[in-house]
């Protein structure tokens, strides 16, 4: 097996955890080096690193410096959303693959240079989401790979996520979003649930996205929140813009519709909210339900009892999963996420060793980040419907549909 060196650039959560539960773990894998503005951040991953076993990696503070300094083969990318491209570009321009972590985008000039620099210079690049590699994601996009849905006409998700404390002690922990809820407005973070709809649909590939139109509510549970906390007591009459809910519609060429909403400013549980709808069924995440018509439910799923007796029935469907959720190894369970960050990086580590395309191109991650600058542009304008530029300059046309792993394709 190929040796693969990584270099990471972004010490922060994000960057830490997936060194510490994913990069470590996997063969043949060495991290050569570490970069975080803040140089004690980089300094505490290198430390991680080394009582771990592996040799110390060089520590920068600069990415540009660590890239023209260490001979990599990768570079994880998790910086914040701002930093994402311009370190991607910089590294593909040095023949470095990329595995960026999510984010929107911050301009329309910002995705056209992620896609020019990787076209010219035919780097690697993948971005890495990882909800694409969910178990409840996969099943409904077997389940309608398999025609059990009917044709799909709507799907929906969210990414809704009690992220106050996280934004409000940002200035504290050195945080980026702080920045962004306090000087912006929009869909700022698309693709968690963008993405496994986008796949399923073949958005970019067969299908394309219209038109975009998004709405924010007002700002206010961040500021309910700093309210009577000393230690935030310098936000206490800060205006925050950032709107606490943001939903966005979004039109696609083959007619479905697509609704996704950002929601995380507000007491609240996790969820994604994934489901989609066909004519001939529906899958929920939130429930954990499948409901196909003639397939154990009456016809209209329209009673107290169906509906209850249908609830968490989703691993009838089992047999429907693919084979890395069917037989997955207990400990790839405890690897982030619930094994989703294992098999992300699994799918990028062997696409760079074989030389294949990468599962989420950068037509892909264009396509699912432009969401957030679209979104601000929108709700700017009072929710006018926007046009989503083609980034694939008409190819999404022939582009061959691919789906992140193999769906079984049964007779049931």
């Amino acid at each position: 097996m190929k040796e693969l060196s990584f270099s990471v650039c972004g010490c922060g959560c994000r960057g830490t955890w997936l060194t510490d539960n994913v990069l470590t773990s996997l063969e043949d894998v060495t991290i050569v080096a570490v970069c975080d503005p803040y140089e004690d951040k980089a300094q505490d991953l290198a430390d991680l690193i080394e009582k771990k076993g592996f040799a110390r990696p060089q520590v920068f503070t600069e990415h540009e410096v660590m890239f023209d300094t260490v001979p990599t083969d990768a570079v994880l990318d998790a910086t914040s959303w701002e930093a994402h491209v311009p370190v991607a570009v910089a590294a593909m321009r040095r023949g470095i693959a990329v595995a960026m972590e999510v984010g929107g985008a911050q301009s329309e000039e910002e995705c056209r240079e992620l896609i020019r620099v990787q076209t010219e210079t035919g780097t690697p690049f993948m971005l890495m989401e990882n909800c694409c590699y969910g178990k409840e994601e996969l099943l409904a996009t077997s389940l309608a790979r398999n025609g059990k849905f009917g044709e799909i006409v709507y799907c929906q998700g969210a990414y809704a996520h009690d992220l106050r404390a996280e934004v409000a002690y940002g200035e504290k922990n050195r945080h980026y979003r702080i920045k962004h809820y306090s000087t912006r407005n929009g869909e700022n973070y698309p693709t968690h649930e963008f993405g496994p709809i986008a796949r399923l649909l073949h958005i970019t590939r067969g299908n394309r996205m219209l038109k975009l139109s998004a709405f924010a509510s007002k700002a206010r549970g961040l500021h309910e929140y700093v309210q009577g906390r000393e230690d935030l007591a310098h936000l206490k009459d800060f205006a925050f813009t950032q709107g606490d809910i943001v939903e966005t519609l979004i039109t696609c060429e083959n007619g479905e519709l697509i609704r996704i909403r950002l929601d995380t400013t507000l007491p609240r549980y996790y969820s994604r909210e994934f489901t989609v709808r066909g004519t001939r069924g529906l899958y929920n995440q939130d429930a954990n339900m499948v409901m196909i018509e003639g397939d154990g439910a009456t016809e209209y799923f329209n009673t107290a009892e169906t509906i209850k007796a249908n609830i968490n029935n989703a691993d009838r469907y089992d047999d429907y999963l693919p084979a890395i959720w069917r037989d997955v190894d207990p400990e790839v369970l405890e690897k982030g996420h619930g094994g989703m960050d294992w098999f992300v990086f699994m799918a990028f580590v062997d696409a760079l060793r074989e030389g294949k395309p990468m599962p989420i191109d950068v037509y892909d991650a264009t396509a699912w980040m432009c969401i957030t600058y679209l979104s601000e542009l929108s709700i700017k304008n009072g929710g006018t419907p926007v046009d989503v530029p083609d980034f694939t300059d008409g190819a999404w046309r022939d582009r061959a549909p691919v789906d992140v792993v193999e769906f079984p394709i049964l007779n049931r």
